[in-house]
């Protein structure tokens, strides 16, 4: 059974033509092909959301299947069931189950006691299906006609903030798949941990990206500077500190003066305005949020029929 749960878990091949057909949804939205026909997916969710709610909901109806959404509170998990026993139970009504959550080990903990593909709608660790939209909404600017993944080698994305966060994990492994360079900067105590060495060193890749303390030096000539909120679901307590700790690594008009001059400006979102990012960079023609936003339809969309085609 495939699944995807973490970026590595298509091939690069595979990674193309979600890419490709993540085009094709996004050009011909209500005429697309419908995979999911007649089935039925579980979006499970641990954590509340707007993007990943809306855009997985959405992107099942689209491919002629049936969500159903369900709240981890609201199920028999709050009430001590386990998580083997909740996967084959789910296993006989559902044809696929999405998932976002908190420890990773959740997802892979559904996917190894199923029969069918499980999502990786965000965990603590990674947020893949996020990934693959940002990496697919910058190569909507760099290779607009073919979205080819050849056209990212060389591309240099510079992370700010928590560079031990679910999306600096992702980037850094990803950046090691798509042969992009990856310069994170952050604290020190914020600084990439063993979990996404080891991930590397799983995968096979190489342990290539760099960490600084040093904002300016990971902005200069980038083509990519992106950030995320310093307050993460379940680390509010810590608010105030991180947020005293993480202001010199604000996404702001000196940043940006420092990458190249056409470098793109993303976030994951929501944006909290003035702290990891100023009004006036979200707000800048460089800023391209909304359109990632957007492709998180498009793109889970693919993934998703991706992973019908493989598993029939």
């Amino acid at each position: 059974m495939q699944h995807f749960l973490t970026e590595t878990d298509f091939s690069l091949e595979q990674a193309q033509e979600v890419f490709s057909l993540a085009r094709t949804l996004k050009a011909s939205r209500l005429n697309g092909p419908q995979p999911l026909n007649m089935q039925s997916w579980g979006l499970l969710f641990y954590k509340s959301s707007t993007r990943t709610r809306i855009s997985f909901e959405v992107g099942v109806n689209e491919l002629g299947g049936f969500p159903v959404v369900l709240n981890s509170s609201q199920t028999q998990i709050n009430r001590g069931e386990t998580i083997a026993d909740s996967a084959k139970v789910m296993s006989r009504y559902l044809h696929g189950l999405v998932i976002r959550t908190f420890g990773h080990d959740i997802v892979e903990d559904f996917a190894r006691h199923g029969s069918i593909p499980v999502v990786n709608g965000l965990t603590d660790f990674n947020h893949p299906c996020q990934l693959y939209t940002d990496l697919f909404t910058a190569l909507e600017r760099y290779s607009p006609d073919a979205v080819d993944i050849e056209s990212l080698k060389g591309k240099k994305v510079a992370f700010f903030g928590d560079c031990a966060s679910n999306m600096a994990n992702s980037w850094i492994v990803s950046a090691a798949m798509f042969g992009m360079e990856i310069a994170l900067a952050g604290p020190e105590t914020f600084a990439p941990g063993q979990a996404v060495v080891d991930a590397l060193n799983t995968a096979g890749l190489p342990v290539n990206y760099t960490f600084t303390t040093d904002p300016s030096e990971a902005a200069a000539s980038a083509d990519i500077l992106y950030t995320d909120v310093w307050v993460s679901m379940g680390n509010e307590a810590e608010a105030a500190d991180r947020i005293e700790q993480m202001m010199p690594y604000q996404v702001n008009r000196q940043r940006m003066a420092e990458a190249n001059p056409d470098a793109l400006f993303m976030h994951c979102l929501p944006a909290h305005a003035e702290e990891e990012v100023s009004r006036e960079v979200l707000d800048n023609p460089q800023s391209i949020i909304f359109d990632q936003a957007e492709n998180r339809l498009h793109v889970q969309k693919a993934i998703l029929a991706k992973l019908v085609e493989i598993n029939t």
